[in-house]
């Protein structure tokens, strides 16, 4: 019987589906996504990377493959660090690139990767941009923020109390005008020089263990509100810890990347499931 090829994989315990299709044939509809990232009807992941040849997208890229990620609710997103680095690890898993440095296509751009002789990676994420103010409101509770453009929309948000109290089982509101294509919203807390706790609320997603963007956001904010704009700090997270510097018109991602589970998907399923 056949099947479409899937794997699994996270990065600090952020997941998702991978789908190799370099030539672009799949249907990748919505509702298959919401479906395959369905923690009881489907795989169960926080989002899907499609791995397909920039030219079959007809995708400018200098990078011969392009991540073509979608969130879980099925909404397409520009851009996840964690989601680079365990789609990095798969194309060298898979002998389709060499362990040191290569191109991954995006739709926020090229991104360049390192992937270490350990498997771990390094993202070259690109500039993350301090872009205003704005508010959130969680249980009713506000809490104002930093924006900050890492090729997607992030609102940062420095809390004295413990991260860990929040309850983030609802989506926070936040100022739709300002941000009207949804928002990731961070909250850190310092644990000293070089050190930042973080929860994230992902947009499309809900609450997850790790956002890869979110963490380069968090210690953009963290330093500007510092007064600087260049450092590099460690970033603990629910599903571990990962190394972000920032400096002017750059940044970098370095954390694990695990691939941990392989199969197919029935044909039959994957069929009902797009309709």
């Amino acid at each position: 019987m056949g099947g479409i090829d899937f794997l699994k994989g996270h990065g600090t315990q952020n997941d998702f589906v991978l789908l190799p299709d370099p030539a672009g044939r799949l249907e990748l509809t919505e509702a298959r996504v919401a479906a395959l990232c369905d923690r009881r009807r489907g795989l169960g992941a926080d989002g899907v990377l499609r791995v397909v040849r920039a030219a079959a997208l007809d995708e400018p890229s200098a990078g011969e493959w392009f991540m073509d990620y979608r969130n879980a609710d099925g909404s397409i997103a520009e851009m996840c660090g964690n989601g680079v680095r365990v789609f990095a690890r798969y194309l060298v898993d898979a002998g389709l690139a060499s362990v040191g440095e290569f191109v991954v296509g995006t739709r926020a751009g090229d991104r360049p990767v390192v992937v270490h002789p350990d498997r771990s990676v390094t993202v070259h994420m690109g500039p993350a941009t301090i872009t205003g103010t704005s508010v959130t409101v969680v249980a009713g509770r506000p809490f104002s923020g930093v924006a900050v453009d890492v090729g997607n929309p992030h609102l940062v948000s420095l809390l004295d109390d413990d991260v860990a109290e929040l309850d983030l089982r609802e989506q926070p509101d936040f100022d739709h005008d300002v941000f009207p294509h949804g928002v990731n919203l961070e909250f850190i807390n310092c644990l000293g020089e070089g050190a930042l706790r973080m929860r994230v609320h992902e947009r499309g997603v809900g609450e997850t263990r790790a956002c890869g963007t979110g963490t380069v956001a968090a210690v953009a904010a963290a330093f500007h509100l510092a007064g600087t704009d260049t450092g590099r700090s460690t970033v603990d997270l629910p599903g571990g810890r990962v190394e972000v510097t920032v400096s002017r018109g750059a940044s970098t991602l370095s954390g694990p990347a695990e691939i941990v589970a392989r199969g197919e998907i029935d044909e039959g399923w994957w069929a009902a499931a797009g309709s």
